[in-house]
């Protein structure tokens, strides 16, 4: 959990700018600045455990030796067992229906984009179109929202 004070200076929406001092508004920046980079710092865990879970599917075991069958067989009608599982289990891949999670948020479209830039100049030296629906991009954006939010206490 992420605990931010209750800070009514810094904004003039919240604040009585008649009776506030410097050093108070100064400080109320201040706990604004902590309070973004412990915001800032809880979506770098977040991507930092998509990137260490991203794919484990395709090298561990048994499950590699299902994608490595799948993959012979150029994923042909009766070879997709893999990649169908492959789509549900990880939250990227957003260019298919069944691959987007119902709470997909912003990590999850980073993850997508990273995903299709990295494989593709890797492997083709070319990235192939990469989409996104408006729609889906602003369920990821509110789901965003709403994922930082069940994260803070403000105290008093």
């Amino acid at each position: 959990m992420i605990v931010i004070r209750k800070n009514p200076f810094g904004d003039t929406r919240t604040c009585d700018v008649d009776k506030i001092e410097v050093d108070q508004f100064i400080e109320a920046n201040h706990w604004h600045i902590s309070d973004v980079v412990e915001g800032l710092n809880f979506f770098q865990g977040l991507l930092i455990q998509a990137a260490y879970k991203h794919d484990w599917d395709k090298i561990q075991s048994p499950e590699a030796n299902q994608f490595f069958l799948d993959f012979k067989n150029r994923f042909a009608e009766g070879h997709t067992s893999w990649w169908d599982n492959h789509r549900k289990i990880h939250r990227h891949h957003l260019n298919y229906e069944d691959g987007v999670p119902e709470d997909v948020n912003l990590i999850d479209v980073i993850e997508y984009i990273t995903d299709c830039v990295m494989a593709g100049l890797a492997r083709s030296g070319s990235v192939y179109t990469i989409e996104a629906s408006d729609e889906l991009l602003r369920k990821a954006f509110n789901n965003t929202i709403e994922k930082l939010k069940k994260e803070v206490i403000v105290t008093p």
